[in-house]
């Protein structure tokens, strides 16, 4: 049963409850077992923290054994953005090949299937879906992370999604609220703005959140970013029109809000850490993301002591503060009432292996081919050109088709390339030099965004017309090689169906 140490005063355990705190590490820390019992109510999972399913599922064991109604959160959207596969690749495409695919019902399977596996780790919180319309293709951070770029398209997959991962009793967090689509800054790095008229926003934004809503997400979380439309002052996140007015009031949302990570540049520059979580439960926001880069004891005591100080300052009222808490142990409650329901899953080890059927399933729906496809008949070289992986994405995370290759055509070889520092100078000589005699594989990761990956495949085409082009981002380049494959994500399931398809076993 859940336990509270005597002695800790309501207003601290209010503050502690509305924190959700990562930790170092793949086993539970003695100081977060020990908040645990003063109040704290969440914990965050972050890809360092999984080595396996055995391991996950014994540490969030080891977590209700401090409180059992205790919401153990992740950040797993499937696709290119990882925690459960974070050193392998996900057995799921992500947002962008469902969207492609545009079939709801699959979606919802995926959604899940995905759902089930986290229920199955003893997760009951996942930040996802992401609702955001990509309708700037050269956005840095949201990308394939999307379902898309129409509005319509967007919600209906929003929705679906939500239905099924809570249909496996695992909590939709949908984000970034109210839309961080077309934004060409990561909100990471620093303050995004949409300058979007209001007409648009309501249009194009909000209309995947708005169905979100109707499918009965469990939670929201809040972007980071600047749009003058809605409040020309205050990020999402810390605004009191944009989470009290338009999300509570007017989208009729009544869940937890949850804010982005309150660490990242957004807000950690302009704001500070402890400013920027007092302004963002003041705004309206129930609960604080923190820990993926400040993972420690001391942020959450410095958080959880802000919180109080500015209760007791009058700059923060006790009862939003309450309120915030309340609603973040309502969450707490629903997902042990599914957790009862349901059972505790199956077997923690069943279906987490990569290769789950429906993944795969999607994935090759997802593949689209623009030539005429002559299968290999002997091993290829891969060169994959490889961008500076977003902080959303991570860089732990293997992605590409190499090994999938290699497992269809023993002896593949491959290389990975970056940027080049001259770009008078750019990869396609050394591609071609340790290529040798072998067909070419050129894999690109949002070559639209990417000249230096552009004039590379221009050059390689140039000496070896026959380079197979496969694109695993956002296919917004006009199509090169022989053939072209759009994969729509970089998951290791995505890079399996291209690999099926260039050696004929698709």
């Amino acid at each position: 049963m859940t336990t509270l140490v005597s002695g800790t005063d309501t207003l601290t355990r209010d503050a502690l409850a509305v924190l959700q705190p990562g930790f170092l590490g793949t086993a539970a820390p003695d100081w977060l077992l020990r908040r645990l019992g003063e109040g704290l109510c969440s914990v965050g999972l972050f890809g360092r923290n999984v080595d396996s399913p055995e391991q996950l599922a014994a540490l969030t064991e080891r977590l209700r054994g401090e409180r059992d109604d205790v919401l153990v959160a992740i950040d797993e959207e499937g696709g290119d953005v990882t925690r459960l596969e974070v050193r392998h690749g996900s057995s799921f495409p992500g947002n962008y090949a469902l969207g492609i695919v545009d079939d709801p019902e699959l979606t919802r399977s995926v959604a899940r299937e995905l759902g089930r596996r986290l229920a199955a780790c003893g997760v009951n919180l996942n930040w996802a879906p992401s609702a955001d319309v990509n309708s700037n293709r050269d956005n840095p951070v949201i990308g394939v992370r999307s379902f898309g770029v129409r509005p319509e398209l967007v919600a209906r997959h929003t929705a679906a999604y939500v239905e099924g991962l809570q249909s496996a009793g695992v909590a939709a967090c949908t984000k970034h609220f109210p839309g961080h689509g077309d934004t060409a800054v990561d909100s990471h790095l620093a303050i995004p703005r949409i300058d979007a008229d209001l007409d648009t926003v309501h249009a194009r934004e909000l209309l995947p959140f708005r169905a979100a809503i109707a499918a009965g997400s469990r939670s929201v979380m809040s972007a980071h970013i600047l749009l003058p439309a809605l409040d020309p002052d205050r990020p999402a996140t810390l605004s009191r029109r944009i989470l009290g007015g338009l999300l509570r009031e007017e989208l009729g949302f009544q869940g937890p809000i949850i804010t982005d990570g309150i660490e990242m540049a957004a807000i950690a520059s302009a704001y500070g850490v402890e400013r920027g979580s007092v302004l963002a439960i003041a705004a309206g926001a129930d609960a604080i993301c923190v820990g993926g880069g400040l993972a420690d004891e001391d942020t959450v005591l410095r958080l959880r002591d802000a919180l109080v100080a500015a209760v007791r300052a009058g700059e923060l009222s006790e009862e939003r503060l309450a309120d915030a808490a309340a609603r973040v142990r309502g969450l707490a409650d629903w997902a042990l009432r599914a957790r009862g329901a349901s059972g505790p899953g199956a077997d923690a080890q069943e279906g987490t292996a990569p290769g789950t059927p429906i993944g795969l399933v999607a994935a090759r729906r997802a593949v689209r081919v623009t030539g005429t496809v002559r299968p290999l008949a002997r091993a290829p070289y891969v060169a994959a050109f490889s961008p500076v992986a977003n902080i959303a994405v991570g860089d732990e995370t293997p992605w590409g088709l190499a090994a999938e290759l290699e497992r269809l055509l023993p002896g593949t070889r491959s290389g990975t390339y970056g940027a080049p520092a001259d770009a008078a100078a750019g990869p396609a000589a050394a591609v071609l030099a340790e290529a040798g005699d072998r067909t070419v594989v050129a894999v690109v990761r949002d070559a639209h965004r990417h000249s230096w990956m552009s004039d590379a495949l221009d050059a390689l085409l140039a000496a070896r017309p026959d380079t197979v082009v496969v694109e695993m981002g956002v296919n917004e380049a006009e199509p090169k090689g022989a053939p072209h494959i759009a994969t729509y994500g970089a998951a290791r399931v995505c890079g399996r169906a291209a690999a099926e398809v260039i050696a004929g076993r698709s």
